[in-house]
């Protein structure tokens, strides 16, 4: 016998249309605050997703209505036997025969993935689009906003689901601590520095009578200095893994010498102040990514750079008596504004992200090459050609940085780097030590860093030298502007 279904059963179902309306909106309007304290780009993302829920839920409800009216009219509905994902199947209800109700706003985390076998948005396209290996997109922007990806591979597009999401502030310590960001195609990074040296040496002029009494002059000598450099750093990216950059840069150079013995008097000062400007070593480099950072594994970039001597050297530079009623001060005709050597350095550099804490640590390898002189003698009138070889330079330094808001943050970190002694060789010679030619430069650095917008960044820093070697205080500021 024909079983006939009660005409009641599509009125309830319609009747629970409005009621169940009633319940979203109400759900709706108390997760309004939560929405209300998001960015502008968390709410898009947000909305899209529930929009593609309501959609979803609608949907279902029409087929429900659709299948009870049919098996009203004797028709019959899908058996549990119906094959997953035929068309006529009805998304799973609740106990009371209806969708279940759609979750607050507040409960849908930004940057969550879309509900399983949705697109992602009421359009249907997606809101994390494939890779072409299979994975989604990453938040690849510094504004938080889900990468585009092409068919070309574009610079920044294959960023794989489970890299962590940075925040803008944490994009800026990457690009200031870490390494280029891989995600932007071009970057223009323009920086100004003020590096200060204050030394203070003891200079005897006389001799030892008797092995214990020193009849002579003893002079304090005084050296200050200021080094302003501008430099501009542009970085392409070649692919998502690939970037090289070429960093030009610009010195004035001031130095005030200062020495006692002004008349024959050791008490009595006299100066001299010399100053220089001129291009400095233009440095050229590659970077490499070896490992994105994952929930589990740190970010690990490669970099090797190449420095040349565009610089004006600082050997064979005459040093000359200034002050004609002070024998003792002696200063140089103009300031060098580079090294004089070609340099290559290998590094290698890693970052974690800990939101809001940033780790990032750094080892790097200089090797000097050695070049021939046709004379390094500041003397003048005596000329002494030779090969130099500096010594090679091992680096190393860690450090942490803060986010401490959506575009702010901060960031402490220590570096120190070990130089041993340089070398010079006469023509036909064999190569010997120069006295006193080995550094220790260790040094505490501090920042902070500003977003201004999704293209321009604000980098300011200091450095404090803990060693003699290293610069009394460096301060700086960067201004990257990305494309």
């Amino acid at each position: 016998m024909k079983k006939v279904s009660s005409p009641r059963a599509p009125r309830m179902a319609l009747a629970a249309i409005p009621a169940a309306v009633m319940l979203w909106a109400l759900s709706q309007s108390a997760s309004a605050q939560a929405l209300a304290g998001q960015s502008v780009e968390d709410r898009l993302n947000t909305l899209m997703r529930v929009v593609d829920e309501q959609q979803r839920q609608i949907h279902s409800l029409e087929r429900q209505v659709t299948e009870l009216e049919m098996a009203q009219r004797g028709r019959g509905v899908p058996g549990a036997d119906a094959p997953a994902g035929s068309d006529t199947v009805a998304e799973q209800p609740g106990a009371d025969g209806l969708p279940v109700p759609l979750p607050p706003l507040a409960q849908i985390a930004p940057g969550a993935p879309a509900p399983a076998g949705t697109t992602g948005t009421a359009t249907g396209v997606p809101v994390n689009p494939p890779t072409p290996d299979g994975s989604n997109a990453g938040n690849a922007s510094a504004g938080g906003l889900p990468a585009a990806t092409d068919a070309s591979g574009a610079v920044g597009r294959t960023q794989r689901a489970n890299e962590p999401v940075r925040t803008q502030a944490e994009q800026a310590v990457v690009q200031r601590e870490h390494a280029p960001l891989f995600d932007h195609k071009l970057t223009m990074d323009f920086g100004i520095s003020d590096t200060y040296y204050d030394r203070r040496q003891l200079q005897l002029s006389g001799f030892l009578a008797l092995d214990a009494i020193f009849l002579g002059n003893i002079n304090l000598g005084q050296t200050k200095s200021h080094q302003v450099m501008a430099d501009l750093d542009t970085r392409y990216g070649v692919s998502d893994r690939i970037n090289v950059d070429v960093d030009v840069p610009y010195l004035y150079r001031r130095s005030t010498f200062i020495v006692g013995g002004a008349g024959g008097a050791a008490s009595t000062l006299s100066d001299a102040t010399v100053s220089s400007h001129d291009i400095g070593d233009v440095n050229f480099g590659i970077y490499y990514q070896f490992v994105r950072e994952t929930n589990a594994l740190p970010d690990v970039v490669g970099s090797l750079r190449v420095k040349a001597p565009t610089g004006s050297s600082p050997f064979g530079e005459k040093v000359v008596q200034v002050d004609a009623d002070n024998t003792n001060l002696v200063a140089p005709t103009r300031l060098p504004t580079g090294t004089g050597f070609w340099n290559i350095t290998a590094g290698l550099s890693l970052l974690k992200t800990y939101d809001p804490v940033v780790l990032f640590g750094s080892v790097s390898y200089t090797y000097n090459l050695a070049r021939s002189f046709a004379d390094i003698s500041s003397v003048q009138g005596q000329t002494e050609p030779a090969t130099v070889k500096l010594g090679d330079i091992v680096q190393f330094g860690g450090g942490v940085a803060l986010a401490f808001s959506d575009k702010d943050s901060a960031s402490v970190s220590f570096t120190m780097a070990l130089e041993p002694a340089s070398q010079t060789k006469s023509p036909g010679g064999s190569y010997q030590k120069v006295p006193g030619s080995e550094t220790t430069a260790a040094a505490m650095n501090f920042g902070l860093n500003h977003v201004v917008n999704k293209h321009l960044t604000i980098n300011g820093s200091v450095s404090i030298g803990l060693t003699p070697d290293a610069p009394n205080f460096v301060v700086g500021m960067r201004f990257p502007y990305t494309f």
